[in-house]
């Protein structure tokens, strides 16, 4: 089974094609939505989802949200939501982005690992099978580093992440799974932190994409600090405290703004309480939030316009807009999609689902149970090489269809150089210092001719999963060099055989649990055998041995729903030791039933 997972900023889902038709695996509270918090307990160990909701309060100091914003960045990089988040920072020398808890400190993949395991464990738990493959879905915006750092959260999580699916994508699959759609296709992605906006044409079952944009540093988290700060300014005039100077108190404030976000989608005006000392009330608009918000909802205008424009699209060749992501429930962006596209948008799935149920459909084509669906995604941003001067060669341009391989030969600038280092970037801008680094390595061993000379290819391979691989190859000698991109941000050799050797730490638990999965369904398995024995053999056996296995059958039924992977072992011996006698005499009975009336020298 290959489950598909959507990993997001606010919420996660884990799920799979039951006969063709979406299933996704609930958590304890009997939402599919998982939340995305992990709680480092002081003495109750690590907590995820529902159960560390309430520590984002309660346990500001030990408990991580929006993770995903920080995959693939550097501290550079988000400067502007730490001063809004209530949690701390570090960061290595690399410039890896790290969350500190008390005496340790994470980096985003450890705590999207930690999600990861989690919709994991509750896939294994409700199938009762081991779950060890995945399709994962990013922002279609994701950078190279993004989607290796998501990779390797899979990894960390005991997870072969089979294929990385961009998230608009996924929900114009989850589309074409319920209805036949031809046309041109705006999906409209806001997410709790990331916003991304494609363009697809759907034909017989073809899924093209024609553009990508977006920002991941957008989305319903930029909502919720900006309606924070607006609400902090009414209590710093009304009591002359600010809020946002307190962890504690900001914590609260910003899980009142979304709260806040939610009631006025519903309601024209909220009466909202802060409780904090002293206690005050305000009567706060829907009019009044769309203004405080207005600017961040604007800023989705310029990328859906660039989007058209890369497409070769004017608004009214959209045949149909699709909106994705919990943040499209907020009218004023349900009002901009209708705008930008002069069309009323459609939300007939649930946008917090449709993605995981896209990621499901993909689960299912690659394994072989979909036919007659193609995904042709895209690149979203382009690759190059740094040239002379800092200028940028670029290889492959954006929204080129993945997977592609392009090549482009250099030659060298000194003579007798016998080496050159390639710098791998990637985005739009001409030069260099206006892109992001992803990797640079050397090509040694050149012959030492005069410039200009030497032919040395370089060539770019994307795969399915919009991940690079580059090899440098000089054409006379046939000295290659090759590397996958291990990104600016990424992790350097001692950090991950850190993580790794933490993993091997945890291999007995994570072990204990494969074999709880697999003793339980061996369980179950007995079970129904024995249920199916009784009634048809019970008439061969005596009182005394029925009764035996029906008491040995009681405790396996009731050792089967516990976590003692040991004693469950020790009564399906039991069980199975009781009922060999009968299972003989019932195998026996068979046997004279199916030569009843036959000789033996009788040809079959």
């Amino acid at each position: 089974m290959i489950v598909g997972i959507d990993l997001g900023t606010t919420n996660s889902l884990i799920g799979t094609l039951e006969k063709g038709r979406p299933k996704l695996f609930k958590g304890e509270d009997g939402s599919p939505l998982i939340p995305s918090i992990i709680e480092f307990h002081e003495t109750e160990g690590t907590r995820v989802g529902i159960l560390a909701k309430k520590a984002q309060t309660e346990n500001i100091s030990r408990t991580i949200y929006s993770a995903k914003r920080f995959m693939g960045r550097g501290l550079s990089d988000v400067t502007q939501w730490i001063k809004l988040l209530p949690f701390d920072f570090s960061h290595s020398t690399e410039q890896l982005i790290r969350f500190t808890v008390g005496s340790k400190s994470y980096t985003p993949m450890e705590i999207g690992s930690l999600v990861l395991k989690k919709l994991k464990t509750l896939a294994e738990k409700e199938t009762g099978q081991i779950v060890d493959k995945a399709v994962i879905t990013v922002p279609a915006y994701f950078n190279d580093a993004q989607r290796q750092a998501t990779k390797f959260a899979g990894e960390l999580a005991g997870l072969e992440v089979v294929r990385i699916v961009n998230e608009p994508t996924a929900a114009c699959l989850a589309y074409g799974l319920q209805k036949k759609t031809f046309g041109n296709i705006a999906v409209f992605d806001l997410g709790g932190g990331t916003f991304d906006i494609s363009i697809l044409r759907v034909a017989d079952g073809v899924f093209e994409v024609l553009a990508t944009n977006g920002n991941t540093a957008l989305g319903g988290d930029d909502l919720d600090h900006a309606i924070a700060e607006k609400i902090a300014e009414k209590i710093l005039s009304a009591t002359g405290i600010d809020p946002l100077l307190e962890k504690s108190s900001q914590a609260i404030l910003i899980h009142e703004a979304e709260k806040l976000k939610r009631q006025l989608s519903e309601s024209e005006m909220v009466t909202w309480t802060w409780a904090d000392s002293p206690s005050i009330t305000f009567n706060i608009t829907r009019t009044e939030i769309e203004n405080w918000i207005r600017p961040i909802v604007e800023r989705a205008k310029e990328p859906c316009l660039q989007c058209l424009k890369d497409a070769n699209l004017k608004p009214n060749q959209i045949t149909d807009a699709i909106l994705v992501g919990g943040s499209t429930r907020v009218p004023l962006v349900k009002k901009l999609v209708q705008e930008l596209f002069l069309r009323e948008p459609i939300a007939t799935i649930n946008p917090d689902e449709v993605v995981a149920i896209g990621a499901a459909v993909q689960a299912n084509i690659l394994n072989g149970q979909i036919s007659g669906m193609l995904l042709l995604d895209v690149i979203p941003l382009s690759l190059g090489i740094e040239t002379m001067g800092g200028v940028v060669g670029k290889i492959i341009h954006r929204n080129s269809t993945i997977p592609i391989s392009a090549s482009e030969t250099y030659s060298t600038y000194v003579d007798g150089q016998v080496s050159v280092d390639i710098h791998v970037v990637q985005g739009e801008r001409e030069l260099v210092k206006d892109n992001r680094s992803l990797s640079r390595f050397q090509l040694k061993g050149l012959p030492p001719l005069p410039a200009g000379i030497p032919k040395i290819e370089v060539e770019f391979i994307v795969d399915a999963n919009g991940i690079l691989n580059v090899k440098a190859t000089e054409l006379r000698t046939a000295t290659c060099a090759s590397v996958c991109v291990n990104p600016s941000y990424g992790l350097t050799d001692t950090e991950v055989e850190k993580m790794l050797f933490d993993s091997f730490e945890n291999a007995e638990a994570d072990f204990e649990d494969r074999f709880l999965i697999e003793s339980k369904i061996e369980a179950d398995s007995l079970i129904r055998a024995t249920q199916k024995a009784l009634l048809t053999g019970q008439a061969l056996v005596d009182s005394n041995e029925t009764l035996q296995i029906e008491k040995s059958l009681m405790k396996l039924q009731e050792a089967s729903s516990g976590k003692d992977r040991k004693l469950i072992k020790a009564h399906i011996d039991e069980l199975t030791e009781n009922t060999k006698h009968m299972a003989e005499l019932l195998l026996n009975q068979a046997v004279r039933e199916a030569l009843k009336g036959k000789n033996l020298g009788d040809t079959p």
